[in-house]
């Protein structure tokens, strides 16, 4: 018998979640279901904590020391990674700002996020106290924080990511600078060990399905009570959440790559949105940068014109350290998350969710799921109470398609400019 997709089964789970927490609560399960259920869904929790640090690390070193020849591709790979950072600052301010307009996490009752605001008290007593500890010290001083002292103290912590990252690139850089023969081995062991973690990342979306259960199943039962009728507010809210991380998508999507394309690339936007269409629907079925980088390839080549010599650098770099859909994401769902807990962030403290969505979509694995890990590396670094992710992770796979979309068209918007800035005009006669 042929298995269900995952993300069919996540999305069941997440049904059969929602369905079990309102039963409880009109049966008086809610006992049994914060006792015996929900301690499955912390379970899944610390699982995406543990992965975390292991999935940046690697990924990174294995990306940056990918780029093998530092005197060749310098020129080219100095302009693409900038460019990548920039449109990836893009779609993170973009999420900021409609999330802040929108406010779907105050969509919640008051009551309810009072409610929220005193079960995770204590973390935001904790981030009261770091924010005036904050205030007290030099302006220098997030940037001192970045440098860590200890490099294995760093990797216990994931309130330290943005130092693991730090050292992940100077470690790849460095592995790029040393005589090849003794790079190849190094380099080897991390190529290897990147494909466990990738591994185990798969492994851990197995348990998906039953986390999200769990997850969903303990929410409602926590924000329903004994009244199954409130659980409606909770799935009307989801609904106002994924159509801002949405709209944001959409932006990027039909506007913002567009434009970059046109303008710089020099490619019509009918010619562009027809040409990348295949892959898109691949990224949407699949949720996959990775997977769908044979086909991204070939959409750019062969109906964008665009020449091999580039697309096979800047479409491979950008599947592992480009993506633009899952920062948006992460912008949305942290302040979203911050916002149903009563939390007001600070402007310094987005500014940080800017810098943290940046780097950590640097180390993001091109595979499905890996979008949730790097958001507890956001939330951490923003002291926002990760158990939040219990509210967006329902509707977290069908997102998950549609950011993987926008990941792949942001990759094919950057390889149009830059073959432009390196004086290669588009074939005259592509296929659309």
């Amino acid at each position: 018998m042929k298995r269900l997709a995952l993300h069919w089964q996540i999305l069941i789970g997440m049904t059969l979640g929602v369905l079990w927490g309102i039963m409880a609560s009109s049966t008086g399960l809610t006992g049994v279901t914060t006792d015996w259920i929900k301690p499955f869904g912390t379970i899944f929790i610390n699982l995406l904590q543990l992965i975390a640090v292991p999935l940046v690390l690697v990924s990174l070193i294995t990306g940056v020391a990918g780029l093998s020849d530092i005197s060749k591709l310098s020129r080219i790979g100095t302009k693409t990674i900038g460019i990548y950072l920039g449109t990836t600052v893009i779609a993170v301010v973009l999420g900021l700002i409609l999330v802040n307009i929108a406010a779907p996490g105050k969509a919640f009752s008051q009551e309810k996020r009072e409610e929220f605001k005193e079960q995770f008290a204590a973390t935001t007593s904790s981030k009261s106290a770091d924010a005036a500890q904050l205030r007290s010290a030099t302006p220098l001083q997030p940037l001192v924080d970045i440098v860590p002292s200890n490099i294995f103290g760093a990797i216990t912590d994931n309130g330290k990511m943005l130092q693991v990252i730090f050292f992940a690139l100077i470690f790849g850089v460095a592995l790029i600078l040393i005589p090849p023969d003794k790079a190849a081995p190094v380099f080897a062991f991390f190529d290897g060990v990147n494909l466990v973690v990738l591994k185990i990342v798969d492994i851990i979306m197995l348990a998906a399905p039953y986390g999200v259960f769990a997850l969903l199943a303990g929410l409602v039962v926590e924000f329903a009570g004994d009244d199954p009728a409130a659980a409606l507010e909770l799935l009307l809210v989801l609904g106002y959440y994924c159509i801002v991380v949405l709209v944001g998508l959409g932006i990027l999507l039909f506007g913002v790559y567009p434009f970059l394309a046109t303008t710089f690339g020099k490619i019509k936007y009918k010619t562009f949105m027809k040409g990348m269409f295949p892959a898109q629907m691949l990224a949407f079925s699949t949720s996959s940068s990775a997977a769908t980088l044979p086909v991204t390839m070939e959409c750019c080549e062969r109906n964008l014109g665009l020449s091999k010599e580039v697309s096979s650098f800047v479409l491979p770099l950008g599947a592992t350290i480009n993506m633009d859909g899952t920062s948006l994401y992460q912008a949305v769902a942290a302040v979203f998350i911050a916002q149903a807990f009563g939390m007001d962030l600070s402007l310094s403290t987005q500014l940080g969710i800017v810098l943290t969505a940046t780097l950590a979509s640097i180390g993001s694995a091109a595979v499905p799921g890996a979008g949730v890990v790097m958001l507890v590396i956001v939330l951490q670094q923003a002291n926002i109470p990760i158990e939040g992710i219990a509210l967006i992770l329902a509707p977290d796979r069908l997102l998950d398609m549609c950011r993987t979309v926008v990941n792949i068209t942001g990759d094919a918007t950057v390889t149009s400019v830059i073959a432009r800035t390196e004086g290669e005009i588009p074939h005259p006669d592509p296929i659309y």
